[in-house]
C-alpha cells in the first residue's frame, strides 16, 4: 500500500532548508531584509507595482478590504463557492456580504447573477479564482467601473495562473488589489503567509500601516520627529506581519513556482485523460485561453450511478491511503450567515448542486507517476458493482 496521499501537500527541499537556516543564523527572525526581498520578488513575478506580505491569506483579505475604506453601509459581492474567509473579510470591515451563484462549468462567479445582485449600495466585487482558474476579469472590470465598484481578486488558489490575455494573475490590471495565500496546501508555501499586490500607491501606503498596528516611523509621514525612537499610530491596524523566516522560505519556493505549476498541470492532464469518458465523473473545465495553476483537482461524482454516497467514497479511498476533501460547503449555508443575513438553502442552485457532487483528489507536485496511477485506478474501481 502506498503512503498516505493527501489532497494537497507542500514540497520542501534542501534549498528551502538552507534558506531558512541562513535566516535563523542572521540578526533578524521577525522583521528583516528577507521580507522586502520577498515582496519585490513577488511584485516582479506578477507584474504588480507594489506587494505587501502579511501573516496569512485571511489577513490579506481583511487588509485589502480595509484599505479601500468603504462606507459601513456598503455591500460587497463574492462567490458562495469559496472558503468563509472571502466573505468574512467584508464583515470584519462592516461591509455586508452578498453572494452570487456560480457558473455550472467553471465554478466561478456567474456574471449574469452577479449583475442582478448589484445595487446602489454595492461598492465591492470580489471574484474568487477557484481551484486556480482565473475569473473573466476583463468584462468584470468593465462591469465594476460602470457601477463604480472596487475590485479585489481572491487569488488564494491562483499564483502562477494566467488571464485570457496571457498575463499573470496578480498584476492588478483588472483590479484594485489581489491577494494570495501561502498555506502549505497552496502552490508555494511560507508555512502560513499571504500577500497583497496593487498598482495604487495610496493603497500600498495604507497596507503598510494596517499590517503593523497602523504605526509608521517614516519621517515624511510623522507629525513630529523628536528622535529615532519616535513612532506614530495613524490608523487602527493589526499585527499581521510576516516573519523573515517565512519570507526566506517564500523566496526559495518562488524560484520553483513555474516548475511546481508545470508538474501540477501534467498530473491534471493524466487525470483528465483517465476520467473524461467515465459516465459518472465530470472533470474540471478549463476555459479556453486561460492558464490555471490548478491548486485543486475537483471531480464531480454522480454518486447515484455508482450506488455509493460521498461519505462512502471518501472512506473507501481513505482505507487505500488516498485523502480527499470537499471544496467548498457553500458559504450561504453556514449557520452564522443564515442567522445574521437570512440566507437559506435553495437560493444558489448551481453552487448547491456542485457541492453535492464535488470531491477534491490528490494534486501536488511531489506525487509520483506511480502514485497518480494508483489514485486513478482506485477511483475507477469505485464504478464496479458492490
Amino acid at each position: 500500500m502506498t503512503e498516505f496521499l493527501s489532497y494537497g501537500k507542500q514540497w520542501i527541499d534542501d534549498d528551502d532548508i538552507r534558506n531558512v537556516r541562513a535566516a535563523l543564523s542572521s540578526d533578524f527572525l521577525t522583521q528583516g531584509p528577507q521580507i522586502a526581498e520577498f515582496e519585490q520578488a513577488l511584485g516582479k513575478y506578477t507584474g504588480a507595482r507594489y506587494c505587501v506580505a502579511v501573516a496569512n491569506g485571511t489577513a490579506a483579505l481583511h487588509l485589502a478590504v480595509a484599505a479601500l475604506e468603504l462606507a459601513p453601509d456598503s455591500e460587497g459581492i463574492t462567490s458562495t463557492n469559496s472558503f468563509v474567509a472571502s466573505s468574512n473579510a467584508m464583515i470584519y470591515n462592516n461591509i455586508k456580504p452578498v453572494f452570487a451563484d456560480i457558473d455550472q462549468q467553471t465554478y466561478l462567479l456567474d456574471h449574469p447573477d452577479l449583475e442582478k445582485k448589484i445595487t446602489p449600495r454595492t461598492k465591492l466585487i470580489m471574484p474568487v479564482h477557484f481551484a486556480g482558474q482565473p475569473a473573466e476579469m476583463k468584462s468584470l472590470k468593465i462591469l465594476a467601473e460602470k457601477n463604480k465598484c472596487a475590485v479585489i481578486e481572491d487569488a488564494a488558489h491562483a499564483i502562477g495562473s494566467r488571464y485570457h490575455d496571457g498575463s499573470l494573475v496578480g498584476n492588478c490590471r483588472y483590479s484594485d488589489l489581489t491577494i494570495f495565500s501561502f498555506h502549505p496546501v497552496k502552490t508555494i508555501t511560507t508555512g502560513e503567509g499571504g500577500a497583497i499586490t496593487t498598482n495604487n500607491p495610496g493603497l500600498y501606503e495604507k497596507l503598510l500601516l494596517l499590517r503593523n498596528h497602523g504605526i509608521t516611523r517614516e519621517p515624511r509621514q510623522l507629525t513630529n520627529h523628536p528622535g529615532p525612537w519616535y513612532y506614530e499610530m495613524h490608523l487602527l491596524g493589526f499585527n499581521y506581519r510576516l516573519t523573515d523566516l517565512q519570507a526566506a522560505l517564500g523566496l526559495s519556493q518562488l524560484k520553483k513556482l513555474d516548475r511546481f505549476v508545470q508538474r501540477r498541470r501534467e498530473i491534471v492532464q493524466r487525470y483528465n485523460t483517465a476520467f473524461k469518458s467515465v459516465p459518472w465523473l465530470t472533470i474540471p473545465y478549463e476555459q479556453k485561453g486561460v492558464f490555471s495553476a490548478f491548486h485543486l483537482y475537483v471531480l464531480r461524482f454522480d454518486f447515484n450511478k455508482i450506488n455509493r454516497s460521498r461519505l462512502q467514497v471518501m472512506e473507501i479511498l481513505k482505507k487505500k491511503n488516498i485523502g480527499t476533501q470537499v471544496h467548498y460547503i457553500p458559504i450561504h449555508t453556514q449557520p452564522y450567515y443564515q442567522r445574521r443575513y437570512h440566507y437559506h438553502r435553495g437560493g444558489f442552485p448551481n453552487a448547491e448542486n456542485y457541492y453535492q457532487q464535488a470531491l477534491s483528489i490528490p494534486l501536488y507536485p511531489k506525487l509520483t507517476d506511480e502514485q497518480v496511477q494508483y489514485v486513478i485506478e482506485s477511483i475507477l474501481e469505485l464504478g464496479h458493482a458492490k
